[in-house]
């Protein structure tokens, strides 16, 4: 955890900035450029709250820089949006790298479930393809019931499948070549429904995934993880 109540401070002013940041990015699909350059430049503030030292300091920078590059080539792609890219940029300065891959992946399974059920929503009805999107509302459903089973274990610390479900699978289907066909149907599946659902939008949607990021960075900063150790 970490020390002094000057530090406590600055995790619960970058706790109002994240809920401000989703606020904004959900009410008109933007984050203000001051706040995510707020964000970034209080992270000194935290390093010398912690006593970082120039180790410390440079293991965050480097992260910074490298999700910069990865997050810029996502908005290349049109997968974020520039403010978007800002903030991620900005919370890495923050976070120990070990516990910004957990942002990471939280963001992901949050932003995509968030993404597929409003892509479902935003499908066009089509004569004679009710099957079709009947397939498509299954997958979208049950991609979102996955990616919150996925968000729910990481942040319960525990596996997806127990290990006695696991077990109780294998007596069921003790053949693996049963649980292979098995697994290239549902991926099969998945591929028919999500080509569904993308062929069928209306218009393209913004999606909110300030929301997804900063859900994700205000669960790690509720569980104490950022770093905790001081380096020297």
């Amino acid at each position: 955890m970490p020390g002094g109540a000057f530090s406590y401070a600055l995790l619960l002013a970058l706790a109002i900035a994240l809920l401000v940041a989703a606020f904004t990015d959900l009410k008109r699909r933007e984050i203000d450029n001051a706040l995510n350059l707020a964000i970034a430049l209080a992270a000194p503030l935290w390093w010398w709250s912690m006593g970082f030292g120039w180790s410390a300091v440079a293991w965050q920078v480097g992260l910074c820089v490298i999700t910069f590059a990865v997050a810029c080539v996502l908005f290349a792609l049109r997968q974020m949006g520039g403010g978007d890219v800002k903030l991620l940029t900005a919370l890495a300065l923050w976070f120990a790298p070990a516990h910004f891959g957990q942002v990471i992946v939280l963001m992901a399974m949050i932003g995509g479930g968030a993404s597929i059920a409003m892509a479902a929503f935003n499908m066009e009805r089509v004569r004679g393809e009710t099957v079709r999107d009947a397939i498509g509302w299954i997958v979208a459903i049950g991609w979102v019931l996955l990616a919150g089973s996925i968000v729910h274990a990481l942040a319960m610390h525990r596996p997806l499948i127990s290990p006695q479900r696991l077990e109780a699978i294998h007596h069921a289907i003790p053949q693996t070549w049963m649980l292979a066909v098995g697994a290239l149907v549902l991926v099969a599946l998945f591929l028919f429904g999500f080509r569904h659902i993308m062929r069928r939008q209306k218009s393209r949607l913004p999606i909110p995934y300030g929301v997804a990021i900063s859900a994700a960075a205000l669960w790690v900063i509720a569980e104490h993880t950022l770093f905790t150790q001081v380096s020297g």
